[in-house]
């Protein structure tokens, strides 16, 4: 019975020789080759980065309307100064025109303001936020770098004789189309105080804008 029980055992024993090493080796198999092979191949992007420069200078143009006198053209010129890759200093000059007052569109004759007086220039001196940096794509191979920032400032308005001391704020959308260049759209408020009308009142007048800028 002793006997029998070994040869049993070694039986076994020798089974268990010839059979692990198979197993073995379709384990490493299974493991280096898996069953499902994805097929990614990586695409080459052309990124077009902010150039390493820290100054900016630009022209704009758009709209801009002052509160009871219309709306009219602006032109102007904005220098920037990037202390990093979120803040930045601007200086902003512009000039437009008023129009016509409703009283003076209804009366004929009467003018609230000679012709000299109808001329509104501004400058001011705003900081700046870039909030949400992102990447605008096109085709399969070109993404450019763009920001949405907010910014405000203080300056000075020379409309209808007097320099008024002038607050802004307003938000912007900048587009690189290289590293050197970009596109800006810009919306602005200009608040100060005006008695042309014979009430003091604080006016809020808007300023719509889009303009090219070069960093140097």
């Amino acid at each position: 019975m002793e006997n029998w029980f070994k040869r049993v055992l070694l039986a076994g024993g020798i089974s268990l020789s010839v059979v692990s090493p198979v197993w073995a080796a379709d384990s490493e198999v299974s493991g280096d080759e898996p069953i499902i092979k994805p097929e990614v191949e990586p695409r080459s992007v052309e990124e077009d980065l902010i150039d390493t420069e820290n100054f900016e200078i630009g022209a704009y143009g758009g709209i801009y309307s002052i509160e009871d006198f219309g709306t009219d053209v602006v032109v102007g010129v904005k220098v920037a100064y990037h202390m990093s890759e979120d803040l930045f200093l601007e200086v902003n000059y512009g000039m437009t025109e008023a129009g016509e007052t409703s009283f003076e569109t209804l009366s004929g004759n009467v003018r609230l303001l000679p012709d000299d007086d109808r001329d509104l220039t501004y400058y001011s001196v705003d900081i700046g936020y870039n909030f949400l940096p992102g990447e605008a794509f096109f085709g399969r191979s070109y993404a450019f770098n763009t920001n949405f920032y907010v910014l405000a400032g203080l300056g000075s308005t020379d409309f209808a004789g007097d320099d008024r001391l002038t607050a802004n704020f307003g938000w912007g959308y900048q587009f690189l189309p290289t590293d050197w260049l970009s596109v800006r759209l810009d919306l602005r408020d200009h608040i100060f105080d005006n008695d042309i009308l014979g009430a003091d009142k604080t006016t809020h007048n808007l300023e719509f804008t889009s303009g090219l800028t070069i960093f140097f």
